[in-house]
């Protein structure tokens, strides 16, 4: 016969098992429960330090969770020591008390979508940025001064203008605008590879250079079949030591002074201005805008044509033209109003 202390210690054992599975039960049927919300999604904001009690104590007033107690449980009996990670979340609904447990512990954070399109300069990002009203933290135009991060490209730069590549980007709520200059500049690296620079060198010019003409490209034109058109014009008229002619860095020099009101008049050509390229010969000294890989590779192959001029028919293509007697006539035709500004 059993004694009792045996039969106390087999009851006990039994009495433990049947908690353990009621409790397992409970969990069970309140982590696998949907929310009381049905339709759409609910953002949850998880701030750094925030215990799990907490957490769950949110997420029951969001109405995504409907046992508070159990959430914390699971999380204690399961899940610890690893962290809810904060960080802003976002939940289609219904969803399930473990679905954002999980999500909650692998730092499944929301990531906002941020476009930069091409030919933006830093400060017309730093607008958008702020158009859009994007969450981000610090000053953009302040993060855009750290040039050590294209030193190693360009040691001559003042700021990032011409390396914040333009692309799709996605970024947490609340990352540093020195963050998302980073990435920016990283991508511009990663599409400016080892071949681009080779074929830089073959062309006898810097990656400042290849960046600065491609800004040109970019703001002349946003038709992919003119970029190399453009470009050999531009190449050309280098070769042959012309001005360059290019409106488009009147316009950035007149930015730079709080001038520019939208139009550009005649006798802005005569703009004291080292960008200005109908004074000075020659590139200007850095890249005027943000260009997208069409332009960076327009810049490092140019068409082959010997085209010395081009002028816009005002619908976003261009007539190139080899004489200015050509040049002329097609100024006459489809820029009668700015005949006397010609390039």
């Amino acid at each position: 016969m059993l004694s009792l202390l045996q039969k106390t210690i087999k009851l006990l054992f039994l009495i433990l098992i049947i908690i353990n599975l009621c409790l397992a039960f409970y969990l069970s049927k309140a982590m696998n429960s949907f929310s009381e919300k049905k339709n759409g999604s609910a953002l949850l904001l998880i701030k750094k330090g925030q215990s799990p009690r907490s957490i769950a104590k949110n997420l029951k007033e969001n109405k995504l969770i409907g046992d508070p107690l159990a959430f914390f449980f699971a999380y204690s009996l399961y899940y610890s020591p690893r962290y809810l990670k904060a960080g802003e979340y976002e939940f289609w609904l219904p969803v399930q008390p473990r679905k954002i447990m999980l999500d909650l512990i692998s730092g499944k954070i929301l990531l906002h979508p941020l476009t930069v399109p091409e030919g933006l300069t830093f400060i017309e990002i730093s607008e958008l940025l702020l158009q859009k009203k994007f969450p981000f933290e610090g000053s953009f135009p302040e993060a855009c001064l750290k040039k050590e991060l294209i030193a190693d490209l360009d040691p001559k730069a003042n700021n990032l203008e011409g390396y914040l590549f333009p692309e799709t980007y996605h970024f947490p709520r609340g990352v540093k605008a020195e963050e998302m200059v980073r990435v920016m500049v990283e991508q511009f690296k990663k599409t400016f590879g080892d071949r681009e620079k080779q074929r830089a060198q073959e062309l006898g010019m810097t990656i400042r250079e290849i960046v600065t003409l491609a800004s040109l490209i970019e703001k002349e034109t946003s038709r992919p079949e003119e970029k190399a058109l453009v470009s050999a014009v531009f190449h050309n008229r280098r070769r042959l030591r012309m001005k360059l002619d290019c409106d488009p860095t009147i316009i950035y020099a007149l930015k730079l002074q709080n001038r520019f009101n939208g139009n550009l008049r005649l006798e802005d050509k005569n703009l004291k201005s080292p960008y200005n390229t109908y004074l000075y010969p020659g590139l200007p000294p850095g890249p005027i805008c943000n260009p997208g890989k069409e332009s960076l590779l327009a810049a490092l192959y140019p068409a082959a044509v010997d085209y010395l001029y081009f002028v816009s028919r005002n619908d976003g293509s261009h007539v190139f033209n080899r004489s200015y007697d050509e040049h002329l006539k097609a100024v006459k035709k489809f820029q009668l109003k700015n005949y006397r500004s010609l390039r």
